[in-house]
């Protein structure tokens, strides 16, 4: 990247940026989140290798960050849905509703602890999967193994996963 830092970087390109990922995100706080993450990743390629287009890359990454956030936001939406078909908007009782968040955020915490009790490397591959969408050819380059060792891999962790949240799943 020569002569231009990630500081002049923010100051020249910030406010483009944060429009770019409003736009992708529809949503001004998801947009700052993944303006700051995209800002972390510059860092970070910034430290291994020499970039030549810095707007470019700046804006390349700010979309995968975009497209990352979005997948999370969206699996995290369907671990909170209701295994049942009542909408939370029909439901005028405030306790049932309360009710109905408490048990999601117990489902969530049964999710989050079944994906914590994985092995790293299987967690690892899981968490690439699912929330940073990578594919398994990806995920086998990241890792540094086969991507057959990839689909065991997430295989596992998905019937660990079904099988520790079976009531809800």
């Amino acid at each position: 990247m020569g002569a231009v830092s990630v500081e002049a970087l923010h100051r020249r390109e910030g406010a483009a940026l944060q429009r770019f990922l409003q736009r992708l995100l529809r949503n001004p706080d998801y947009a700052a989140d993944a303006r700051q993450e995209t800002y972390l990743r510059m860092v970070r390629a910034l430290s291994q290798t020499e970039i030549e287009q810095p707007r470019v890359f700046l804006f390349f990454v700010a979309r995968n960050v975009a497209n990352t956030l979005g997948k999370r936001r969206r699996f995290e939406a369907q671990l909170f849905r209701s295994a049942s078909e009542v909408s939370l908007d029909d439901i005028t009782d405030e306790r049932v509703r309360i009710q109905q968040q408490v048990i999601a955020r117990q489902q969530l915490r049964l999710v989050a602890a079944a994906i914590d009790a994985l092995p790293p490397r299987r967690r690892e591959a899981f968490l690439l999967s699912a929330f940073d969408g990578l594919s398994n050819g990806e995920i086998a380059g990241r890792l540094g193994i086969s991507k057959n060792m990839v689909e065991k891999h997430l295989m596992k962790a998905l019937l660990h996963t079904r099988r520790t949240c079976r009531d809800f799943f």
